[in-house]
């Protein structure tokens, strides 16, 4: 595969040469809390999505909206989840790894090759190519980030109902100065990543 293979833009309907490529893109991986999500999307060339961009870069409204989209108009999309207990088990790369390797063995479609954020590679037996900010390189992977980005937002959102006083709604795991502080003041939760520092 060509370096120039690597980096289309499907919406900008760029012909893939009849390979099915699966982007794959985790969120979560800088928490203290919560589980890594992957997410794992084969765009469909004749059903562009507009706009699409790295998750980080995009409003939370525009984000859902993008996800809609996705949802609608690929031709698959899937999630992998790798929660706290395991990442403190195996470390947080061996985790998204594994997040992202769930993600592309939920799909529906099977690819031909991955294009995976990053600088590392799943143990996949699929062709797979690692991307540097793939995220703002190419359409599928700012897609997976998306799926990734939203479905673990709104688990974190839901989490907090069950484990209240840590503001996980508002940042989602991240160690902020709230996050922090309700740290020291309650202690770690269950789905705390206790090999994390900062949290014991």
């Amino acid at each position: 595969m060509s370096g120039s293979d690597c980096l289309l833009h499907i919406e900008d309907g760029i012909s893939v040469s009849g390979r099915t490529l699966a982007g794959v893109d985790e969120a979560g991986r800088g928490c203290l809390a919560g589980p890594v999500v992957a997410g794992a999307v084969i765009l469909d060339e004749n059903r562009p999505i507009h706009g699409l961009r790295d998750s980080k870069a995009l409003s939370e409204k525009r984000r859902n909206e993008l996800f809609e989209q996705i949802r609608e108009k690929a031709l698959a999309y899937s999630v992998g989840i790798v929660g706290a207990g395991e990442i403190d088990r195996i470390n947080i790369l061996q985790a998204a790894l594994l997040a992202m390797e769930k993600a592309v063995l939920a799909l529906g479609k099977k690819p031909d090759c991955l294009l995976i954020d990053g600088n590392s590679k799943t143990s996949l037996p699929i062709r797979q190519k690692a991307i540097i900010k793939g995220d703002s390189k190419c359409a599928s992977i700012a897609a997976a980030s998306i799926v990734a980005k939203v479905t673990r937002d709104r688990i974190m959102t839901e989490i907090e109902s069950e484990y209240p006083g840590y503001g996980f709604s508002r940042h989602k795991g991240y160690p902020t100065k709230e996050h922090l502080g309700a740290l020291r003041n309650l202690g770690p939760c269950p789905i705390h990543r206790k090999s994390f520092k900062g949290v014991l």
